[in-house]
């Protein structure tokens, strides 16, 4: 397959606010690790799924990607051009759009729809003065949304259909590479299903390639060719869907699945649940970062951090025992 976007190494840290009496000290400031050397690459026409609790870099590494960060560390491929070159960036960044986790406040609560896709197509040059209102329909048309709703404002639409228009918003650059962060996480469990229905079929009419995030492992597995799995800012797990789901490498992973809530009403085991408490971001433990909560963990997990490394084709974990050997796929 060719990669559309390669992540190589990639590395984003934030600065932790200081108080008063540590900037009279002038104490170097604590630095948090949002994330550390991830690596992987989307392949043209698939939907690579990211998902972790949280707090793991999931939001963090699709803003760097989406170049509304920057990177401390590493570097970013996008068709074959290294986005550290000012002119690639530049020429590259309507090629990646983005599709936000909250869809009242990423449109402006004083423009009609009309306005705001006037705007863009004005702004970006995408069509003629006198073609706008067509383009505006057919990018409304794509997420199911009529000429009724040019003239209304976003708190005349309902979460859903503000979401949609938020995605018909994306569509208008005629991006190569879409990234969804956490696309469903502010809509009704009902409204959920029509927003991922609505982006499978996206992708198959415009072949689109993707990139999924969400904390909602049982999601994921809809929509996604692969599964990478972040914790604590590292990638620590990536592979096809379903040989994932079905043989989970990491043991983060493992739990992480048999955790998802179920449909009956009558189950309610805690038996999967992860114990422990997250490390700080700011002191994290030495080896892995999962050793402090892993049922499996053993002294060389304490002590050293364990490197992603293939262990079937397609297949990535960073652990140290993981679940499954070789090239077998299946269980210990």
């Amino acid at each position: 397959m060719t990669p559309v976007y390669e992540v190589k190494n990639v590395t984003k840290v934030f600065p932790v606010k200081q108080n008063f009496f540590e900037i009279l000290a002038r104490k170097k400031p604590k630095m948090v690790c949002a994330v550390e050397n991830v690596t992987f690459a989307v392949n043209k026409g698939e939907t690579l799924a990211l998902v972790g609790e949280s707090g793991c870099g999931k939001s963090t590494l699709a803003k760097t990607m989406a170049l509304l960060y920057e990177p401390d560390g590493g570097s970013l491929v996008f068709e074959g051009q290294d986005l550290k070159e000012k002119e690639n960036k530049k020429n590259m960044r309507f090629q990646l759009q983005m599709i936000f986790q909250d869809p009242q406040s990423s449109l402006n609560p004083a423009m009609t729809i009309r306005q705001m896709f006037y705007e863009i197509l004005n702004v970006h040059h995408l069509c003629k003065a006198s073609e706008r209102e067509k383009e505006t329909l057919r990018l409304l048309g794509y997420v199911g949304l009529g000429e009724e709703s040019l003239d209304r404002k976003p708190s005349q639409f309902s979460g859903g259909q503000r979401q949609r228009i938020n995605i018909a918003r994306a569509l208008a650059m005629k991006p190569a590479f879409l990234i969804a962060d956490e696309p469903l996480s502010a809509l009704d469990v009902s409204i959920q299903a029509q927003i991922v229905n609505l982006l499978l079929d996206l992708k198959e009419r415009l072949s689109l390639t993707m990139l999924f995030i969400s904390h909602d492992i049982r999601m994921v597995r809809y929509m996604a060719d692969r599964v990478a799995v972040m914790y604590l800012g590292g990638l620590i797990e990536i592979g096809p869907t379903e040989p994932l789901y079905a043989h989970p490498a990491h043991p983060y992973t493992d739990i992480l699945i048999k955790a998802a809530p179920v449909v009956n009403p009558d189950y309610r085991s805690r038996e999967y649940a992860i114990k422990g408490e997250i490390p700080s971001p700011i002191d994290l433990p030495a080896g892995c970062r999962f050793a402090p909560r892993c049922p499996l963990a053993q002294e060389d997990c304490h002590a050293s951090c364990p490197p992603l490394v293939e262990i079937a084709p397609g297949r990535q974990v960073a652990c140290f025992h993981p679940l499954i050997q070789g090239d077998s796929g299946e269980a210990e």
